[in-house]
């Protein structure tokens, strides 16, 4: 659950690492979407955190996998690409940094 700053996020990047990215992203102060403007999408897997940090509609209810598309549609509105991009990418990613 990346909560760090832009510097932070380009150093763990620029060692290979992932950031992983969950509900927090839709959340009225956060710093992420400044943040993953600048990062990326290869660098970038979505996840849920759970039971905490559910996104924003569900705050202040048990976070679970079923709403990991809510962050996915608003890393596309970030990255200006299509939610099917981001959906793709993101999953390959995560393939990638299991296997």
């Amino acid at each position: 659950c990346f909560s760090g700053t832009l510097e932070e996020a380009r150093e763990m990047t620029g060692l290979g690492f992932m950031l992983g990215i969950g509900g927090t992203l839709t959340y009225p102060k956060s710093e992420l979407p400044v943040i993953l403007r600048e990062i990326p999408l290869e660098h970038i897997v979505l996840e849920t955190d759970a039971p905490y940090l559910p996104p924003v509609p569900y705050r202040g209810k048990r976070n679970e996998s079923s709403y990991v598309p809510v962050v996915a549609e608003m890393l596309s509105e970030i990255k200006v690409l299509p939610l099917a991009q981001i959906a793709k990418v993101t999953t390959e990613n995560a393939l990638r940094m299991f296997s």
